[in-house]
């Protein structure tokens, strides 16, 4: 790994292939890792989520709300605005909701960027602020949403162009990418993003070998975009970057044959019920149809007959109660019996990176202490 040809005081002559970034991934599966970066990808990376975003087709005003520290405001974000002449606005040295919003009201943000925790932060504000708003377009990533939420973003934030993409550390931001063209609200609703330029992608079985198109299995990508490797940890690097510098993300994925695809879980959170594999995900989505619940978190939890079951974390809109027995009746007839909780936990607030992704593991942990 080559950090240029200099010494440290003098000029060094640095390459497109020179690690620029050592970049943490974000930890919401276990300790982060060490991600090994170069220019010639952050670069690359970050004009073609420009212009897939369309900030080049007019001089908009940015407002950033994810973290610097985070591929998603460094890359998606800071450096596609560099390449394209855009007005960046930070409204605080830190993730504040409040001073996101009203940022955006005061500075007239015409294109929004955020995780899907921040839009549900700034849903739940301007429900009650009513401020008026400029931005036009939105960008929503770097985890899963509902559907509903990208109702709200529309209805409550009076944004009508949303566009979301899907990436990893590893993959220097954004491998999918919503189209330039307006979406179809389905694509968004549903998680849907396009292959990027230059990218190549494949979603296999247990066993490596390619699945059919619009079969789920791990999806593979493999272009300029993917890392040199995990900093001074060889072994770690060799089970996730083969010879072949095919990166084996760990999602569950599903390609369709026009370059479409979508997350249906980490393969890491799959539930094995009984047997039965339960996409966390899924029972995710139903979840935030529920009138009382503002998100929700599922995961698998021990039982010594089956293995794994259901288990909810759920945060509740303000003065709002849930029992396990009145979420139970509520999924009855929705969803199929063996996806419905088991045991709910309340939560006043979800463990989660400094980037807003839901640390599980944590409230695995959370639900065996309490068990």
């Amino acid at each position: 790994m080559n950090f240029g040809t200099g010494e440290i005081g003098d000029e060094c002559e640095v390459a497109a292939e020179d690690i620029a970034n050592l970049q943490f991934s974000s930890g919401t599966t276990g300790r982060p890792k060490v991600v090994c970066l170069t220019h010639f990808q952050m670069v690359n990376n970050a004009y073609h989520m420009g212009k897939r975003l369309g900030i080049d087709d007019d001089q908009h005003v940015y407002c950033l709300q994810p973290p610097l520290f985070h591929v998603f405001g460094i890359c998606v974000c800071l450096l596609s605005a560099y390449h394209n002449g855009t007005t960046l606005v930070l409204p605080s040295p830190l993730y504040s909701p409040s001073a996101n919003i009203k940022a955006m009201a005061e500075e007239r943000c015409t294109v929004v960027c955020g995780t899907p925790t921040m839009y549900i932060d700034l849903v739940s504000l301007q429900s009650k602020l009513n401020l008026k708003l400029y931005a036009r377009r939105a960008l929503i990533g770097a985890s899963p949403w509902p559907s509903k939420l990208v109702d709200d973003i529309k209805d409550i934030l009076k944004i009508k162009d949303i566009k979301c993409l899907y990436g990893a550390t590893e993959l220097t931001s954004a491998a999918f990418h919503s189209l330039k063209e307006v979406n179809k609200h389905n694509d968004v609703a549903e998680n849907i993003a396009y292959i990027g330029e230059y990218v190549e992608a494949k979603v296999v079985d247990r066993n490596q070998n390619v699945v059919p198109f619009g079969t789920p299995g791990e999806l593979c990508i493999r272009g300029y975009l993917t890392m040199t490797g995990y900093w001074k940890e060889p072994e770690l690097t060799a089970k996730v970057l083969n010879k072949d510098r095919w990166f084996r993300t760990g999602d569950q994925f599903v390609l369709y044959e026009d370059g479409r695809g979508k997350v249906v879980g980490r393969l890491k959170d799959m539930i094995i019920r009984g047997g039965e594999n339960i996409s966390p995900s899924e029972v995710e989505e139903f979840l935030h149809t529920h009138p009382d619940i503002v998100e929700a978190s599922v995961i698998g939890i021990a039982d010594e007959r089956l293995g794994e079951d259901v288990g909810a974390c759920i945060r509740l809109r303000e003065g709002a109660n849930l029992s396990l027995e009145n979420l139970r009746e509520f999924c009855k007839g929705k969803i199929a019996t063996y996806k419905i909780p088991a045991q709910i936990k309340i939560m006043e607030t979800f463990p989660k990176t400094l980037s807003g992704k839901v640390q599980k593991f944590v409230l695995r942990q959370e639900f065996s202490r309490t068990k």
